[in-house]
């Protein structure tokens, strides 16, 4: 590993063992407490530098006592621990250590070792992630299948008994900010991201910890919004991490143990990830964030077995490449259009959908004339090669930080007559836009179907031949500044959308305001902070307002709205049960009729939240998780 940052990485391991044990590690084994169980689940394995909780393949088999309950103050040496377990391939091999252990007492501790002898976790393959709906239970990525809804077909939990719904667990993450993570869960185990990259992995039926892994970060990292992640992403036998330095990183999902680590970027110039990554065929693919600081976007794609990065796409083409005739001059070299949101996939199609983020400076044009090809697009790529196929550019020339990185949702449509199609008539993907508008594009050439307003806009009144909105002559930032709805933070941001089959309904977070632009002129310099503008909020709108909103895709029409006490920055989650699920910044997590937006059950957790909800299920019972604040909560029926 070369590059910025290297050397940083570390194996996951428990933090709080004592420095001066380089050689040995010194842990108080914490009892698995694991419930009977009607099956068991996967072994989550050793670490070198710690002993793992871990789940034993023993029917009906408990560890007694609380989390971090001693039962015996264990000193192993590492070679003990982890060699010796590790090269015990023979029956022989494994009583030599189960001698050892019986001999110092250290009953679970042997329990551990026989566990690791005799299990091995169920690989999560590409056939399993495209088939994820026969696998309900499971939550394999990060909008919980590749078209990006964020359903979930269980229905355990439903309208009728939402409200008898309670706090089931939760887990504190030690971590500070904000917590955007949306977990996994895989088999009855959950992975989960926290600030600072800090990833772990739970018992998902109790919330206990069974592996986690810290990143030792440079001091001079450069996210512009908070040193935040939204989430793994998981593949064979290894969940994948961006990082804040710019790296891409492998763990062993049993483990939390570092496979291998790449670096993809120079930090140092503002590069950094924060997205989610999405694991395709053997590809992880994964987009830069850095748009702020006048980095050069991509989106790359890296063999997940030994992290070779098989394709690179830039969002900025360069000179001599279709689209740089939409650039000024040279300002496609420092032209921004980050890939900092999770995109979804096609396999039938072999196509990636990824949307890009604003032009660099992210808030004046001059400088940059032209449409600034392939900003505030969204991209089709062949999976396999990452040649685009198509684009569709949702705002031309942007001047207000309008990134256009929401999730994009692909909805199928049935005909009413089935001779025009053999599975379904129409093959749609929808975009509600941080722009104001919402958009339906045919996903098969990427050709505008509709754009329609979903919150308060005044940057456009006409639109141009294709029907897409385009801006008016107040638009642009000026030097004394004036009033632009929405504002830079848009009608909607990061937050996922969910759409739900059942009602038809596409539902998104969304909010009223307004800013007063400014243009600043501001040189570019390597590194640091590339706006070209000042805003503010603006005294002649409204209050800013926050909503949920549910949207009929066919007709753009807002079929309901939830007003919140204030703006949020909460995900949305649908499931068969005929509830939609999201939150709040004044810490609440609401549960609301899907048809209707009947509010039917809250719950307090404490803090802002920031993510998205999923759903899973263990030993049938249905959950739905949450993380706000530090924490990540997960709810279920008494």
């Amino acid at each position: 590993m070369t590059g910025p940052g290297a050397g940083k990485a570390e194996m996951g391991v428990y933090r709080g063992y004592p420095e001066a044990s380089r050689r040995r590690w010194r842990r108080g084994w914490k009892s698995g407490a694991l419930a009977p169980r009607k099956a068991p689940l996967p072994c989550a394995g050793l670490n070198p530098q710690g002993l793992k909780a871990v789940t034993l393949p023993i029917r009906d088999a408990a560890l007694k006592g609380p989390l971090f309950h001693v039962a015996a103050n264990v000193v192993v040496t590492a070679n003990i621990a982890h060699g010796a377990v590790r090269g015990a391939t023979t029956g022989q091999d494994v009583a030599k250590i189960r001698g050892f252990l019986k001999a110092k007492g250290i009953l679970a501790a042997w329990l551990m070792v026989a566990a690791f002898a005799s299990c091995a976790q169920a690989q999560v393959t590409f056939e399993r992630l495209v088939n994820s709906a026969k696998e309900p239970q499971n939550w394999m990525t990060y909008s919980g299948d590749y078209s990006g809804k964020r359903f979930s077909t269980l229905d355990q939990i439903n309208a009728k008994n939402a409200h008898t719904m309670v706090a089931k667990w939760v887990y504190q993450t030690a971590a500070t900010g904000k917590l955007e993570t949306s977990p996994l869960v895989v088999d009855g185990i959950l992975y989960a991201t926290a600030q600072d990259n800090r990833a772990f992995a739970l018992d998902a039926r109790t919330g206990r910890p069974i592996w986690m892994y810290q990143r030792q970060l440079p001091s001079d990292i450069r996210p512009c919004c908070g040193r935040v992640n939204r989430g793994l992403a998981i593949l064979g036998d290894k969940v994948f991490l961006g990082t804040l330095d710019a790296h891409v990183v492998a763990l062993d999902s049993k483990t939390g143990n570092v496979v291998w680590d790449v670096v993809a970027a120079d930090y140092r110039t503002g590069h950094s990830f924060t997205v989610a990554p999405l694991a395709v065929k053997n590809l992880i693919v994964i987009g830069i964030s850095g748009g702020e600081y006048g980095v050069r976007g991509f989106i790359d794609a890296y063999d997940a077995e030994t992290g070779q990065r098989k394709w690179r796409f830039y969002t900025v083409p360069a000179r001599g490449e279709p689209g740089n005739d939409s650039w000024e001059g040279d300002s496609w070299k420092t032209g921004g259009a980050p890939a900092w949101n999770t995109g979804t996939y096609d396999p039938i199609t072999n196509q990636i959908f990824w949307p890009t983020g604003n032009p660099a400076p992210s808030n004046r044009g001059a400088g940059r004339a032209g449409d600034n090809l392939y900003s505030n697009s969204l991209l089709a790529l062949n999976a396999d090669t990452g040649k685009m196929n198509w684009y569709f550019q949702f705002t031309k020339h942007d001047q207000h930080d309008w990134d256009a990185t929401q999730v994009p949702v692909m909805i199928d449509v049935k005909t009413p007559d089935a001779k025009t199609s053999d599975a379904a008539g129409k093959h749609l993907i929808a975009q509600a836009d941080r722009n104001g508008f919402f958009y339906v594009l045919d996903r098969s050439t990427g050709k505008l179907l509709s754009a329609t307003a979903y919150g308060k806009t005044t940057w456009s009144d006409t639109r141009d031949g294709e029907g897409r909105p385009i801006a008016n002559q107040n638009a642009s930032p000026t030097l004394e500044g004036h009033t632009v709805c929405p504002g830079a933070l848009g009608t909607t941001n990061f937050m996922a959308p969910t759409y739900d089959p059942q009602t038809g309904l596409f539902y998104v977070t969304a909010r009223d305001q307004c800013d007063i632009f400014s243009t600043a002129p501001q040189p570019y310099e390597a590194g640091h902070a590339f706006y070209g503008s000042a805003y503010f909020p603006s005294e002649e709108a409204e209050p800013y307002r926050g909503f949920l909103k549910a949207i009929d895709p066919a007709t753009g029409q807002i079929k309901w709205k939830f007003e919140h006490t204030s703006p949020t920055w909460s995900g949305v989650l649908s499931t068969a049960g005929g509830l939609v699920f999201s939150g709040d910044a004044e810490g609440n997590f609401i549960a609301f009729e899907a048809a209707s937006g009947k509010p039917l059950w809250h719950f307090q957790m404490g803090g802002a939240v920031y993510a998205a909800p999923m759903a899973f299920a263990v030993d049938g019972k249905e959950y739905v998780a949450m993380a706000a604040g530090s924490a990540i909560y997960a709810f279920g029926l008494p």
